[in-house]
């Protein structure tokens, strides 16, 4: 793979320096619940596109759906756990205002990601998942998470905090909602942007796009991770870009696959979450009993006619 740029801060440097910029009134409430210095090491990287290999390994990761949202910290013992952004092609570009979607969600909870996507364009670095070549995945090692923001649809009165609900809810409401993390958690973050806007059935180009979307984040993980792999993700592309999930979990198990990642943890909110998860790990063994190449498999998936969903408004 080729590595773009790498830069690595001490963390309270990076803040002293580049301090994140929250507008929303009610972000920089929930931010200063987390309140303290910053520690660690920060360290981002760009890489470019990958090419997909010529055959399909035969080793599969372990896969594991589980219930609810992400789940966090150092992660399992023996694997370098990343999790996924859910990313815009301009790196982290709402997480100071009003949207509250996974992309934000996750930077407000981890507030130097703000710091990271400043400095970067101080430096007059491209903080984009994406260019003219194709696909290019962000990944941001030792972050802290400072908060944790309930954003279930349990919370009184107010349908939850996710998406636009987030900023139009009562102050009260989401301070109660937050929990500062002491001593906070650090987390890596890989920031790859779904394909966006597609109607109809799936073209083939729509999918080996997603396809070497997902793959070059997961080859870039592996590329900085000095241990097997562990990628934490779930219905990626299927809120606000309208991805079908189906497709978008099978190409995303078939990524992990092609790029030798140990393990793939799907994330699937609720009990029909974790039905569209499995039909899409099913949709994937199904095509590979007649597939040995990702070219093959393309071909075959294209002729099932998935459809693209529509925006979820968020």
């Amino acid at each position: 793979m080729t590595l773009l740029f790498r830069r690595t801060w001490d963390a309270g440097a990076l803040r002293a320096a580049h301090p994140p910029r929250f507008t929303d009134a009610n972000k920089q409430a929930v931010v200063a619940v987390g309140e303290g210095p910053w520690s660690g090491t920060v360290t981002v990287s760009r890489y470019g596109p990958a090419p997909l290999p010529a055959a399909i390994p035969a080793a599969a990761p372990a896969w594991e759906v589980a219930s609810g949202h992400f789940t966090y910290g150092d992660g399992d013992a023996g694997f370098t756990t990343w999790h996924l952004n859910f990313a815009d092609p301009e790196l982290f570009f709402a997480y100071g205002g009003r949207l509250f979607a996974q992309d934000e969600v996750q930077a407000t909870e981890h507030p130097a990601l703000g710091s990271v996507r400043e400095a970067l364009l101080a430096e007059g670095l491209a903080a984009r998942t994406t260019s003219v070549e194709g696909p290019t995945p962000v990944l941001v090692s030792g972050v802290e998470r400072r908060i944790e923001v309930d954003t279930a649809p349990s919370l009184e009165n107010i349908g939850g905090l996710y998406g636009n609900r987030f900023a139009a809810a009562p102050r009260a409401k989401v301070v109660a909602a937050t929990t500062a993390l002491r001593p906070p958690p650090v987390s890596n973050i890989l920031a790859i942007a779904a394909p966006v806007g597609g109607v109809g059935a799936y073209t083939r180009a729509q999918l080996r796009a997603v396809l070497v979307t997902a793959y070059s984040g997961f080859a870039a993980a592996g590329a900085e991770s000095p241990s097997p792999v562990e990628v934490r993700t779930g219905f990626w592309g299927c809120g606000a870009f309208g991805g079908n999930r189906t497709v978008m979990v099978a190409l995303q198990l078939l990524a992990a696959r092609l790029a030798g990642v140990a393990r793939l943890r799907f994330y699937a909110f609720d009990a029909a979450g974790a039905r569209d998860a499995e039909a899409g790990a099913a949709e994937l063994a199904s095509l590979l009993s007649r597939a040995s190449t990702p070219d093959a498999l393309l071909d075959a998936l294209a002729a099932r006619a998935h459809r693209w969903g529509v925006s979820d408004g968020n």
